[in-house]
């Protein structure tokens, strides 16, 4: 199976035609045909259903696409550091972000980095501990930003220099934002919003015996949307400091847990990994300067 041929094969399901698909390949049309005939004789499985005017995928063409892209991805990203092998002024970052307003810390380091690389790229992908970690042990991500403690075993990591902080994201004018601090028993009974990782983790913990007594009332994993059914009174979400618009127009307020709940935030890499020379260049700034803030 070459890569060639899967190119041509991701460009037909997405263009959902043979002739469109074709010219955004430069190549003949009667080339793809040929080409995508004898992928699907090498995989022995109908990879599409051709109509009048369009193609679409079979279930077994949907799953080779969403397997080819991460080839394709892979691919690239091998081509892409072995042309910066030899730069000194550039290459290319791959990092994936959990949101936390210490991002704020990874971003000046690039900044920093920028100004000696002027030549650096950097491509940021946003997600939970769930979905960075599943990129980044397949390689198409060089680092990973996740609260939940690494596992020791995979991966090497840096702790940030501070803490988030777990508070309840309330309605302006509900009686709860009158308060300095929320406890427990204020959250029995009410519909809460937050992310199924920290509900599962940071959030039972806190609880302990009287877990089973709050509800979660939808999951969310991007903590702007969830504030957005905090407007429109569907819920209370639970959230880190600064991650949500709780300015005097926002209509919104945050106020911390009580007992305070803290949450560390790791950069972290898969152990046994190879640097390019900006993944090493980055690595080494970022270690020298979280030491000297701890």
């Amino acid at each position: 199976m070459e890569i060639r041929t899967l190119r041509y094969f991701l460009a037909v399901a997405r263009e959902e035609n043979m002739t469109k698909a074709a010219k955004t390949l430069h190549v003949t049309q009667p080339t793809l045909s040929k080409a995508l005939k004898s992928l699907e004789d090498e995989m022995g499985k109908k990879l599409f259903i051709r109509r009048s005017f369009s193609i679409a995928l079979t279930d077994e063409g949907a799953l080779l696409r969403d397997r080819a892209e991460n080839l394709i991805n892979m691919a690239d990203k091998i081509e892409r550091e072995f042309q910066s092998l030899d730069e000194v002024s550039g290459g290319e970052l791959y990092l994936g972000l959990a949101e936390s307003y210490q991002i704020r810390y990874l971003a000046r380091e690039i900044r920093l980095l920028k100004e000696r690389c002027p030549d650096l790229t950097y491509h940021i992908t946003s997600g939970d501990t769930e979905q960075v970690t599943e990129k980044l042990d397949k390689g198409l991500l060089d680092f990973a930003v996740i609260c939940d403690a690494p596992d020791p075993g995979k991966y090497d990591s840096i702790t940030f220099p501070q803490s988030d902080i777990w508070g309840l994201v309330i309605p302006a004018q509900d009686p709860l934002a009158a308060k300095k601090s929320i406890g427990i028993d204020d959250l029995i009974g009410l519909p809460l919003f937050t992310s199924v990782q920290g509900w599962q983790g940071d959030i039972r913990s806190w609880a302990g015996s009287r877990f089973a007594q709050i509800r979660l009332e939808g999951s969310f994993r991007l903590p702007y949307n969830a504030s957005m059914f905090v407007r429109e009174g569907l819920g209370y979400q639970l959230s880190f400091a600064h991650l949500v618009d709780v300015s005097p127009d926002s209509g919104l307020v945050f106020r911390p847990l009580s007992p305070r709940l803290e949450a560390k935030l790791y950069l972290i890499w898969n152990r046994y990994q190879t640097f390019t020379p900006i993944s090493e260049r980055f690595l080494t700034q970022v270690k020298t300067s979280f030491s000297l803030q701890s």
